[in-house]
């Protein structure tokens, strides 16, 4: 018997290799190049776009950018307002989304939620791969989804999938997830990045050929990304990741991409019993509770999207007892933070290089703007000398690596919600250009960070 021809590929981002390899050269990850068998050579598939009219060719034929319409793009509303936010407004009709988080996050949760909202003006189908028909109707009924223009099918084959979408032109196609479906054509077990880049690529075409918004949900590998080959994320529309920690109520729905409208966007939740509700001011959420009169804690204000949000930044210092001081950090980036700490003892004078330092931001919100350094910097001063900062005082700026202040974006934007939320004072750097202050609130504007500390922490 002839030995069966076996192929290496990346786990990564698909490549595929003739020998196996400790790195991927295509995408220098290490230790992820696997076996597998070698896939058969199979027909091309049928474009499910179909031909245009008045083409006499059998494939589509070139067209002047002048003649191409822009005015059948049709949105709708998915019921829930901050999953309309992170989609641009709303879901696109023929678009094709994928919804990727941790198990047990509240992905499925979320997809079967909204069909309570779409079955009243369209019909959904709802293709699961891990549940049975059973177990989506008992979840249903706990989320209190009626269910009238909802169809269930417990399906992992892509053909038998088809098929039915075939039959039965739903507007909307969920499917949960990508990585139970395979493509019987193909003899890699589900989930391989043959498997997954075909099925989607199946469901791309039925989006774009028939016009059928599909949601696809898809899991996360233990490095956050989502499962499967990084093209994946390539083919689709839009991408959002619903991201929170299971041991707290809060969950944030993030758009990592989005063809229709802004990146970066967030949508926040809160998990109760009866299903996801929407938190319409996440600002007054991560400042509930926050301690008042107590050192090293300082709010900033971080622009996610085009929503400006209030986030408390938490800093604890402490004499070490070790050779090397310890560093953790949650919230806000390592490598930022060590860089802010130099800056601090070498433009600000606090000798922190014998410290253990930990930096926190409350309710698990992730910050990567520059925007956030101020309040950084300030919070870990506040700890450092045991002064509190006025419960009062929100502080938005970049610290440069000499020491001094830098403007940020967006900065009436940010104003407006410090003094929504009854903040009275704001520390800006002094070059922040013609800004618009609402009445009662004091901007402090600063040149560097010794002139912040001396302003703040006196």
């Amino acid at each position: 018997m002839a030995k069966s021809k076996t192929l290496f590929y990346c786990t990564d981002c698909g490549n595929e290799l003739l020998r196996w390899q400790g790195q991927c050269p295509a995408c220098g990850a290490w230790n992820t190049i696997v076996e597998r068998p070698a896939e058969p050579k199979s027909r091309t598939p049928k474009s499910t776009s179909g031909r245009r009219e008045g083409s006499s060719l059998g494939f589509n034929r070139p067209r002047p950018i002048g003649e191409v319409e822009t005015t059948d793009e049709l949105r709708f509303e998915t019921g829930m307002s901050e999953l309309d936010r992170v989609l641009g407004g709303g879901a696109v009709k023929g678009s094709l989304v994928l919804v990727g988080g941790a198990p047990g996050i509240g992905k499925s949760t979320l997809m079967l939620q909204i069909c309570d909202n779409l079955c009243r003006f369209a019909n959904v189908l709802y293709v699961s791969g891990e549940e049975s028909e059973r177990q989506i109707k008992l979840r249903a009924e706990r989320l209190r989804v009626r269910g009238e223009g909802l169809y269930l099918l417990a399906e992992t084959n892509l053909e038998n999938i088809l098929e039915s979408v075939e039959e039965l032109k739903p507007d909307v196609l969920i499917v949960d997830s990508i990585q139970t479906l395979y493509n019987g054509d193909l003899t890699t077990s589900p989930g391989s990045v043959g498997q997954v880049k075909d099925c989607t690529l199946a469901l791309m075409n039925v989006a774009k050929g028939m016009g059928i918004t599909v949601f696809v949900i898809g899991h996360v590998n233990k490095e956050g990304s989502i499962a499967g080959p990084k093209v994946l994320e390539h083919m689709v529309d839009c991408v959002l990741y619903f991201e929170g920690e299971q041991q707290t109520p809060y969950r944030i729905l993030r758009a990592a991409k989005n063809r229709f409208g802004a990146t970066n966007e967030i949508g926040v939740f809160e998990m109760a019993d009866t299903g996801l509700s929407e938190v319409p001011n996440p600002s007054e959420m991560l400042l509930e509770g926050r301690p008042m009169d107590t050192p090293g804690t300082c709010v900033t204000c971080a622009m996610e999207g085009v929503r400006p949000v209030l986030a408390e930044i938490q800093a604890l210092l402490t004499p070490t007892v070790a050779n090397n001081p310890r560093r953790m950090v949650s919230g806000v980036d390592f490598n930022r933070t060590m860089l802010l700490l130099a800056v601090l003892e070498k433009r600000g004078g606090l000798l922190v290089h014998s410290c253990d330092a930990y930096v926190n931001v409350v309710g698990g919100l992730e910050l990567d703007e520059p925007a956030v350094d101020l309040a950084t910097v300030i919070a870990l001063a506040s700890s450092f000398r045991d002064k509190s900062v006025p419960g009062d005082l929100v502080a938005v700026g970049e610290v440069g690596l000499t020491g001094e202040l830098r403007s940020v974006n967006n900065l009436n934007q940010r104003l407006s919600e410090i003094h929504r939320l009854g903040f009275t004072k704001c520390v800006v750097p002094a070059r922040c250009g013609k800004v618009i202050v609402p009445d009662g609130l004091q901007l402090i504007k600063v040149k560097n960070i010794r002139e912040v500390l001396s302003a703040v922490l006196q």
